[in-house]
């Protein structure tokens, strides 16, 4: 019999993002000594039916259809938001109040208003009251690594970040008007949901903020078929059509508060691109570059040299011990593994999680200020600390 302290999870939303979490959840304490072992308690959705039918596939307890019933449970102590961006505030403050641990899915909020909301609710909550946004690219082994090599100087002092993150499930203007193709449900297009991730990426790997940009953005398929069902980033549309409200594309380019400069783009019309993620940072000593399709691989250049390829395999490298011996590759569902990890032991530990909701609203003040700048003829916006 293990002598750890369980600790209930009540996951709500249960579509892509539930699917992978669900995942973490169930091996986490397979593959990392925790002090404490989840118990995937409840699953959160609007259909029992539907609810029902993923709880059993995804390994859950049982099942409530309304959230605000979930959180009052007295076997949950977690509360994992995986749901739009429209429903992250009331959810994640209520939770928070009740004195529920939350880990919310990324852009923290749809607004800056929101994120804001949060933070001081998360401030409000007793100390021993955890909160962490769920940017998992963080928990790549090899950013983490390159994060590392930053903080170890072995770039020198940064001079340039050039992000990107191209995808091209959306070319097809025949696809249809999913719930991430509107603003009121989503808060932004490309921009928030992989434009935040590139953002939050350059920050961590750099340790630096954002303090301006300058922005275009572009909606290239004015008007979509009304959604008639999506699972994920599939769907099926009706014969009615309806308007796209949030960007498909934005570039920007911004300064760091160290003084260097960064470029960032995100499209979903990348024909080709899946989900490639890419960073390159050049300092005054060593660049590094690191792409998610290649997502084993950093690339480190110093001394003058060319780049050389480290295989991110080795179990020294961040996170890597856990899993498999050296050469054996890590996946993408590994970062949300990772990520439950290192939440449970802050929870544990009474450590503050990273990247807190302080970080959500970092990024968020970002995308506003990206948004801001679109409008108002690709103007210098100041990102307000």
């Amino acid at each position: 019999m293990s002598d750890k302290t369980t600790i209930g999870v009540g996951m709500i939303g249960y579509a892509f993002m539930g699917r992978v979490h669900s995942q973490a959840w169930r091996s986490v304490s397979a593959f990392f000594d925790l002090p404490l072992v989840p118990r995937m308690a409840v699953l959160g959705g609007r259909s029992k039916e539907s609810t029902e039918a993923a709880a059993a596939q995804l390994g859950w307890a049982d099942v409530e259809t309304d959230w605000r019933e979930l959180i009052r449970r007295d076997d949950v102590q977690i509360v994992d938001i995986c749901t739009p961006g429209d429903s992250h505030a009331e959810i994640a403050v209520a939770a928070l109040q009740a004195g529920k641990h939350v880990i919310c899915e990324k852009p923290l909020a749809n607004t800056v208003e929101e994120a804001e909301a949060m933070v001081r609710a998360a401030q409000a909550a007793p100390s021993s009251v955890k909160s962490m946004v769920a940017f998992n690219y963080r928990r790549v082994p090899a950013i983490a690594l390159a994060r590392r090599y930053v903080e170890e100087g072995r770039i020198g002092e940064v001079r340039h970040v050039r992000a990107a993150y191209l995808q091209d499930w959306i070319v097809d203007p025949e696809f249809p008007l999913v719930w991430r193709l509107q603003k009121d449900k989503a808060g932004a297009g490309a921009l928030g949901d992989i434009g935040s991730h590139i953002v939050d990426a350059a920050q961590f790997i750099t340790g630096q903020r954002l303090v301006g940009v300058s922005a275009l953005t572009e909606t290239f398929i004015k008007e979509r078929p009304v959604a008639a069902a999506s699972a994920g980033l599939a769907a099926t549309g009706t014969g009615e059509m309806g308007p796209v409200t949030v960007d498909d594309a934005a570039l920007f380019i911004g300064r760091l508060s160290g003084g260097g400069l960064a470029s960032f783009e995100a499209t979903r019309f990348a024909y080709g691109r899946k989900n490639a993620m890419r960073i390159e940072i050049n300092g005054s000593l060593g660049s590094l570059a690191f792409d998610f399709e290649a997502m084993n691989e950093l690339w480190f250049s110093s001394g003058g040299g060319g780049f050389e390829r480290i295989l991110v395999t080795e179990p020294d490298h961040p996170y890597v011990g856990a899993w498999w011996p050296p050469g054996h590759g890590l996946g993408y569902e590994h970062t949300f593994t990772h990520e439950i990890n290192d939440f449970l032991e802050a929870i544990a530990t009474g450590a503050d999680p990273s990247p807190s909701f302080a970080d959500g609203l970092r990024v968020q003040r970002v995308l506003e200020a990206v948004e801001r700048s679109a409008a108002e003829g690709s103007r210098y916006m100041n990102v307000e600390d």
